[in-house]
């Protein structure tokens, strides 16, 4: 199983895949503080909710045990307080970034002592079961997911929700694994994603590496339309408790298309992307990126120099849309403002 983070406990450091230049080079980073954590964050050498939310949480330990933090002689609560902080403001849609790293704040807040040491015992312990639970969620999804793909058909996704995404396994390509491991004989397809180009770089790479056949497209329509496709799967940043979805641009698109087709459209994902504190897409922080995603390419300029630039990293698409959400629970179906809440159980 490809290991996109791993706590290497003998050098007592994060590793991760650097995403940024997969699939020419398979490049392991190694972080050993919070900055660290932040930077791999921001700049996208690890990417995908969940992981995310898995990195920034190891995080926490690291700032703890970061020998700059403590020589600032400041009390335990206001160093976390910064660690957080920084951790968080590195990308505002993912839901499961705060969650992981407030569950972690919340942990250690909960033992009521300001010794720096028990504290960061207690973020790495945090940080491995959250690590844990999410393999372990990933594979639940997999398991409901795979019932609804056929033998012999061709499932599209869209960016890349697998693996690399994820702690392992993959949430929309964990479907594909799951759906593999039980004999099914299934065809994806990659669909592009601009400016990143996350279907042909990394969904591409992983699958070919689990031996599935993949082809990669920025044609999703035509094949739709004309029936070459029995259904789509993608994952998610955030989920209201409405059902709107944030995820890769292009997302929504591709639900109208489907929609439009009579072709099913699920997602998903984890319980811990789910934020049942707002309701409509509204109040979801879409990320605005930097232009010069759009205006360059590996490096060259590709647009004129001085063009106006909108960059966001996201769309949402609305529950109307979406036939299902496939999460660790179960298959959440419509009316999704009262289906989540059963099936999660969260309020």
């Amino acid at each position: 199983m490809i290991k996109t983070v791993f706590f290497n406990k003998e050098e007592n450091c994060l590793e991760l895949i650097d995403q940024t230049l997969l699939p020419l080079q398979e490049v392991i980073i190694k972080c050993r503080t919070e900055v660290d954590i932040a930077k791999s964050i921001i700049d996208m050498q690890v990417r995908g909710a969940p992981a995310i939310g898995v990195t920034a949480a190891y995080g926490v330990y690291f700032g703890l045990i970061n020998p700059k933090n403590r020589e600032k002689k400041i009390l335990l609560e206001e160093l976390l307080e910064q660690i957080c902080d920084l951790l968080t403001g590195t990308r505002p849609t993912a839901v499961n970034l705060f969650y992981a790293v407030n569950r972690v704040r919340n942990a250690i807040l909960n033992l009521h002592t300001g010794d720096l040491d028990k504290a960061a015992e207690k973020a790495l312990s945090e940080a491995k079961a959250i690590y844990e639970e999410d393999l372990a969620m990933c594979r639940a999804i997999g398991k409901y997911g795979q019932e609804l793909i056929g033998d012999c058909e061709t499932w599209l996704t869209h960016c890349n929700a697998g693996a690399l995404a994820t702690a392992g396994y993959g949430t929309a390509l964990g479907v594909f694994r799951a759906a593999k491991e039980a004999g099914k004989n299934i065809k994806i397809i990659a669909d592009e994603t601009r400016p990143l180009l996350q279907g042909a770089r990394l969904t591409a790479w992983e699958l070919m590496k689990d031996g599935f056949e993949v082809t990669v497209i920025d044609m999703a329509g035509g094949l739709i339309r004309n029936d070459m496709v029995q259904g789509v799967v993608v994952g998610a940043d955030r989920i209201t408790s409405k059902g709107f979805v944030a995820n890769k641009i292009g997302t929504y698109s591709l639900a109208v298309l489907c929609k439009y087709n009579g072709v099913p459209f699920y997602v998903a994902a984890p319980t811990s992307t789910f934020d049942m504190s707002i309701k409509y897409d509204d109040e979801i922080v879409i990320e605005q990126r930097n232009p010069d995603e759009i205006t360059k390419f590996a490096g060259v300029q590709v647009a004129p120099t001085g063009v106006k630039v909108y960059n966001p990293a996201f769309d949402v698409t609305p529950p109307e849309l979406i036939t299902g959400i496939i999460t660790d629970k179960g298959i959440i179906e419509p009316i999704y403002a009262e289906t989540i809440p059963q099936v999660l159980g969260l309020k």
